[in-house]
């Protein structure tokens, strides 16, 4: 439940519940004053708070109006392309150009996968989430990852593990920058 804002998901899944007993009550005639009756639709109104909260995890949390007040972390579910600029100099101090690199990020309400590809390296996240502090102005994507160059590489460029921190830029977000 980290995902969610508490306060705004709890009224809404309160109210959602108290409509759904009321309209249960009504459909089936029972008598909202009568408590037997009212434990009669606990099932019904767990059924439907059940449901709803599939179809919020699987669709409704990528919705744009959701995004800030209940759903505190943007969808940045896609491919990102950008460059890597290295601090790594080679036997003559020279530090190589950007890197060209794309980023494909698979996210779920629930789960979030990354893999950084360049023309020598492919990496695999294995721990992921999302720092945010609104009163700080921080919006981050941080995770550790496993790189693994190209085997014709590996005597320059080790297999190691690593952690990226890219902050967030933007609303809608349109860029992602960061360390690595």
């Amino acid at each position: 439940m980290k995902n969610l804002n508490m306060k705004p998901f709890v009224s809404l899944l309160a109210g959602f519940s108290v409509i759904v007993l009321f309209v249960a009550a009504l459909v089936r005639g029972f008598d909202l004053h009568n408590f037997l009756d009212v434990l009669r639709l606990i099932p019904i109104v767990a059924t439907a708070d059940a449901i709803a909260y599939f179809v919020f995890t699987v669709w409704l949390w990528r919705l744009k109006r959701l995004q800030g007040w209940l759903i505190p972390f943007p969808d940045l579910n896609g491919t990102w392309q950008g460059d890597i600029q290295t601090t790594w100099k080679d036997a003559e101090g020279n530090t190589p150009g950007p890197i060209p690199t794309i980023l494909t990020i698979k996210q779920s309400f629930g789960r979030l996968s990354c893999v950084m590809r360049t023309g020598e390296m492919e990496s695999h996240s294995y721990l992921e989430g999302f720092c945010i502090d609104r009163d700080a102005q921080v919006r981050r994507l941080c995770y550790s990852y496993t790189s693994k160059p190209k085997a014709a590489l590996r005597e320059r460029s080790t297999p190691h593990d690593g952690t990226i921190l890219l902050n967030i830029i933007g609303k809608p977000v349109r860029k992602l920058e960061g360390e690595y």
